[in-house]
């Protein structure tokens, strides 16, 4: 029935108009409950939209470039404390010494934008942008502030990868992630020349380029790059940017992209990213605070967003992914085990398809982030008296049982950004009286002796 709803709601939004093309894949527990696409891929030849088309869904590709970043780190290639100029020695200019990779993935370097007369040609230039970004002075101290790095994120995790690995990031996005797991003509940075054919061809909403046109040069928006680095569906259909690594950005599709997010929750294709406890790790709040250049309210985890397209933004969630300019969305929710993407050619200036295809996905499965609909996920028995920061960063994290506690440490439950020592208190006092504890320490024989009887 979801398929059914999720196929009608995609040719709904073609027929009226509102779409060009689109593609949604959902997986539950591993396995692909839906494979959905409607519309046309190239308007000018009708090409339809297949299951395996590849769209510029841009920053939604930010996604598998912190992935491989984790991927490498639970190898042992660096760890999330390492400082950039360890591996790239030239980063730690101006400042940027103490960067670390931590840093990077929570957008919170300094170094949000490039440099003002950067071309598309420059962008495609590996050596050439990431020696302008090592060379960039910081906004802040890094570590302290936040901002969207929407293209240097990129380079910066692209470069850390390349210096650790002696590989381009899109090399290890193969071999690494796309290859084991079935998906290598699907999920790119840089695109073979002989694939450019099957990509879906973009275009911009109507008035989108009238509204960037009548945008003033001082506007916050032109902070992150000059204007000819803006992603149009011009920009995005240029067979140089294409096959460039930027991976700021991906081209993928939705089923791609989808099933990594799906293998680092569960197996997949006989494949499985990342460990239970990496996984919490990397899906937990690690910075929160008020865009530097935007100025809004931002959580991110390790590379990801938190929550979903449709999601109360107040309330908490354990939903991360990332979403791109044009509309496009995926993003995994450990809670119900659903990854979700969503990916589309005509770039509009919100994410209302996602955020309706997301709901019934929601309505379908449930809801996550404490609010479980249909899930078949057992109830929370975190205990009362936590205050809200606290609990919103264990439920991010994943913990919503205390049995959860026995694989991890004191001090890895005190890193999430929202816990304190009150909090750990009130979480060791409720292990002890269930006879349970954290992974260093010892439960009281008072509260073990029940348990031996019960048994």
């Amino acid at each position: 029935m979801l398929q059914q709803q999720v196929q009608e709601a995609i040719d709904g939004l073609v027929e009226s108009g509102a779409e060009r093309g689109l593609q949604v894949a959902v997986y539950r527990r591993g396995e692909q409950v839906v494979e959905a696409t409607a519309g046309v891929a190239d308007p000018e030849t009708g090409r339809p939209v297949a299951p395996d088309t590849p769209f510029y869904a841009y920053s939604t590709g930010k996604g598998a470039t912190a992935t491989v970043a984790h991927v490498l780190v639970e190898r042992g290639a660096f760890d999330y404390e390492t400082k950039i100029a360890e591996l790239w020695p030239e980063f730690g200019a101006h400042g940027k010494e103490a960067a670390t990779v931590r840093h990077a993935l929570t957008h919170t370097v300094g170094v949000p934008g490039i440099p003002a007369g950067t071309t598309p040609e420059d962008l495609c230039d590996w050596d050439g942008m990431c020696a302008a970004i090592a060379d960039s002075e910081p906004w802040w101290e890094p570590g302290t502030r936040t901002a969207y790095h929407a293209y240097t994120f990129g380079y910066i995790v692209g470069e850390i990868v390349r210096r650790s690995t002696g590989k381009p990031i899109s090399q290890v996005l193969w071999e690494d992630v796309a290859e084991p797991l079935g998906v290598a003509d699907e999920l790119y940075f840089g695109v073979p020349e002989s694939e450019l054919g099957r990509l879906a061809r973009l275009e911009d909403a109507e008035g989108s380029a009238e509204f960037l046109a009548a945008m003033p040069d001082d506007s916050p928006f032109f902070k992150w790059g000059p204007r000819a680095t803006v992603p149009t569906a011009e920009f995005g259909n240029r067979p140089d940017v294409l096959m460039a690594d930027i991976p700021a950005g991906g081209k993928t599709s939705a089923r791609a992209i989808a099933r990594m997010y799906a293998a680092l929750m569960d197996e997949v294709n006989g494949v499985r990213l990342l460990t239970p406890a990496r996984l919490r790790e990397v899906s937990a709040a690690a910075f929160s605070g008020v865009d530097e250049i935007m100025g809004n309210p931002v959580s991110w985890a390790l590379g990801y967003a938190l929550g979903r397209p449709g999601g109360d933004p107040e309330g908490p969630s354990t939903s991360f992914g990332m979403g791109g300019v044009g509309g496009s969305y995926a993003y995994a929710d450990p809670e119900i085990g659903v990854a979700f993407a969503l990916t589309k050619n005509r770039l509009t200036p919100d994410f209302g398809a996602a955020e309706r295809v997301a709901r019934l996905v929601a309505d379908a499965i449930g809801e996550g982030g404490g609010s479980r609909g249909e899930s078949d996920e057992p109830e929370s028995d975190l205990p009362d008296g936590l205050g809200r920061p606290a609990r919103r960063a264990l439920v991010g994290a994943g913990y919503s049982r205390l049995d959860q506690f026995a694989s991890v440490s004191e001090a890895e439950v005190l890193r999430l950004h929202g816990m304190g020592p009150k909090a750990l208190g009130r979480l060791r006092r409720a292990l002890d009286a269930r006879g349970l504890s954290f992974a260093d320490g010892e439960a009281s024989n008072t509260a073990t002796e029940p348990r031996k009887e019960s048994r």
